[in-house]
């Protein structure tokens, strides 16, 4: 139970489990509406290329139902419901509901619900579910990063040139110009590059050693609070890349001895 005075005295490993099945319960309407076939997107917020889906509303209410009976106190901040303010407790959930949308719409299997739980210092738990492979990857504040129950370590490489590295794109015009200008800075240095199209899957197959690093740009906080705990405490640096206009903030996870190298090449 949580304290009068708004802070929160429940332990991370009870809000991991309700972390897991908000993400559980959300990835299994979402795989079956996957299966059914194309799901048409709604409207656009950013940009033409920036859509949603009813599916996405869909697992946003889904989650929300679950947390307002386990957890009334806490505060929601939603990828599509905009910003929420802290509860009562003390906690915020910071939720992706569908977090590769523009993959699920055009059924591509590359998207994940991330759900995160915050207090006013530190992310205290985060999920990532791909209902697809039936992989949950999850991590507590003095947790070990977990994929289905096992440890994961992320990549101890420390040579540039031997390095498989994942990006992703902002739906700006603008920005991907700029970011294009990195990309080709990049790809001549390393082992190559990859782009899936999820933010919370790229941070957490980064935390697994599939990827040697990862760092993409305009990317929110629902899209990053959870996956971005899983690398930490599967022993990643996690750097938060200077806003350079056009260029707006970005994040990077890598071993300390890449992301030394990496920096100067993306632009921190």
């Amino acid at each position: 139970m949580d304290s009068a005075g708004g802070e929160s005295t429940v332990a991370d490993d009870e809000l991991l489990e309700i972390a897991e099945q908000a993400a559980r319960r959300a990835g299994e309407l979402l795989a079956e509406r996957f299966r059914d076939g194309r799901e048409p997107a709604l409207h656009s917020k950013t940009s033409p290329t920036d859509l949603v889906s009813e599916a996405d509303l869909s697992a946003e209410r889904e989650i929300r139902t679950l947390l307002a009976r386990r957890r009334p106190e806490d505060g929601f901040l939603g990828e599509e419901s905009g910003e929420g303010s802290v509860g009562a407790s003390g906690l915020r959930w910071v939720v992706d509901p569908l977090d590769g949308t523009i993959n699920f719409l055009f059924g591509i299997p590359q998207w994940c619900v991330s759900v995160a739980v915050q207090d006013a210092h530190q992310t205290r738990a985060g999920v990532v579910y791909d209902p697809l492979r039936d992989e949950l990857f999850c991590a507590t504040a003095d947790g070990a990063a977990r994929l289905n129950g096992d440890p994961i370590q992320g990549s101890e490489r420390v040579e540039l040139a031997s390095a498989m590295v994942a990006t992703g794109f902002a739906y700006e015009a603008e920005v991907r110009v700029a970011q294009a200008e990195i990309f080709a800075r990049l790809i001549g240095v390393v082992r190559d590059v990859r782009r899936f199209g999820s933010a919370a899957l790229d941070l957490c197959w980064t935390a697994a050693s599939r990827y040697d690093a990862y760092f993409e740009r305009s990317v929110r906080p629902w899209d990053v609070a959870a996956g971005a705990l899983v690398c930490r405490r599967a022993g990643l640096q996690v750097t938060e890349l200077a806003a350079r206009p056009p260029l707006p903030l970005g994040i990077l996870a890598a071993p300390e001895r890449l992301t030394d190298q990496l920096v100067p090449l993306v632009g921190g």
